[in-house]
């Protein structure tokens, strides 16, 4: 009777340590999610489709550097209890940061748009239709869901719509693979010197590492230490550090881990397809699914274009939230998506101005891929300084107190800091 009443016990007991890992999932995770967005699927399909799997080492690269900026703008939300807008003030002259912010709030506009765009266009694809009705209905429902519904019943949402990305990893095992090739390029990779590959390249690095994602992810970790009542900020209850720093370089590890994963399960469907297929030219991530469909399948092209709406779905509120933050954090102004919107009036109007201005350029049939090479070197151009302040900010006793940066990941930032001004130089060129 014992022994049957412990079988029983054994399953609970792995479920509750599942429970405990999955606990400590949350901002990293999400941040690392909504990077996938449908303009950087279109990056990494272009990647693949041009080059084949000779592009993936770049994402390998990059994973310890964007999770390292990553875990550094995490650090600063969860020590001093503020978002990241608000630290920065304290080493940049606030003109310079607002003329940053704003620049920011474009871009992230601009990108929403694009996103909208090819949601709707993979939504097409799936179900008859107007791709540009699909684009509008899309964002006026995550404008709302973001504005209207609470912060601590939304972040499960976003949690769950994570798992879209599984489509890109399945979508990898419907199609046939080189591995070896894959593998050789990742620990050979075939650098070219041709202005094409170094623009691609500039892309994905500038796609994968975004200004912001900083901003959002540190805004969350202060959403999240004040929606518990036993958590503090660090630089005052530095007793909780222990628990809370690990508990965000699992999460942003993880996050991040999977972020750059799913881009290289992206590029590897692409270049197995398309560029097998001698198909070099992809301008959007909906032009990746239909292509896919002759090639892959029809169940592969759909597994790309439902993914291209989830992600879609996930990564729209992280824009348009993101740039709120950053620019009522920089005026002190009220903030946060626990507040309800009378509570806010700047930072929900901010969330609405964006994706109102992101609604308007499919319904206008703007370019979406004009739109992202300038929101590329838009955002290339602004994460240098950003970096700089924010490698700054995590290295000053006065704002983090006795939790300033160790020295591997101040190295590591300083590392990502000029590898993105490698990046802008070479957008700019």
């Amino acid at each position: 009777m014992t022994h049957r009443i412990a079988q029983r016990q054994v399953p609970s007991r792995e479920k509750m340590k599942a429970l405990r890992w999955l606990s400590l999932l949350g901002p990293g995770l999400i941040t690392g999610a909504s990077d996938d967005d449908p303009s950087g699927i279109g990056t990494y399909a272009q990647a693949g489709a041009q080059f084949g799997s000779g592009m993936t080492w770049a994402m390998v690269l990059t994973f310890p550097l964007m999770a390292c900026v990553q875990i550094i703008s995490a650090r600063v939300g969860r020590v001093t209890g503020k978002e990241l807008a608000a630290n920065l003030s304290s080493v940049l002259p606030r003109w310079f940061l607002i003329v940053l912010l704003v620049a920011l709030f474009a871009t992230n506009a601009l990108n929403i748009g694009a996103d909208l765009a090819a949601m709707g266009e993979a939504m097409a694809l799936l179900v008859p239709g107007s791709a540009v009705g699909y684009a509008f209905a899309f964002g006026l429902t995550s404008g709302a869901a973001i504005i209207f519904v609470p912060y601590s019943r939304y972040v499960r949402v976003l949690k769950w719509l994570t798992l879209v990305l599984l489509a890109y990893v399945g979508s990898v095992f419907v199609v046939d693979v080189p591995w070896r090739t894959v593998l050789h390029d990742v620990l050979v990779p075939p650098l070219r010197m041709d202005p094409a590959y170094l623009q691609t390249l500039v892309a994905v690095l500038g796609t994968t590492i975004s200004p912001y994602l900083f901003f959002w992810q540190s805004a969350q970790e202060v959403e999240e230490q004040e929606a518990a009542p036993q958590d503090a900020p660090l630089k005052v209850a530095p007793a909780q550090a222990g628990r809370q720093l690990r508990k965000v370089r699992i999460d942003t590890v993880v996050g991040m881990a999977l972020s750059n994963l799913v881009g290289i399960f992206i590029m590897l469907t692409t270049a197995a397809t398309l560029h097998q297929a001698g198909i070099r030219d992809i301008e959007s991530a909906a032009q990746a699914a239909q292509a896919l469909k002759p090639i892959g399948g029809s169940f592969a092209s759909a597994l790309f274009a439902g993914g291209i709406i989830g992600t879609g779905l996930l990564a729209i509120p992280v824009l348009a939230a993101s740039c709120a933050y950053a620019l009522t954090g920089a005026l002190g102004l009220e903030r946060g998506l626990e507040k309800k919107p009378q509570a806010a009036p700047a930072f929900y109007g901010t969330i609405a101005l964006a994706t109102a201005i992101g609604i308007l350029l499919p319904v206008l049939h703007v370019n979406a891929m004009r739109a992202l090479v300038l929101t590329a070197v838009v955002n290339g151009v602004i994460a240098v300084p950003l970096l700089i302040a924010l490698m700054k900010v995590a290295q000053s006793t006065s704002v983090m107190g006795e939790f300033t940066l160790g020295r591997g990941l101040a190295m590591a930032g300083w590392t990502t800091t000029a590898l993105m001004t490698l990046a802008a130089f070479g957008l700019l060129l």
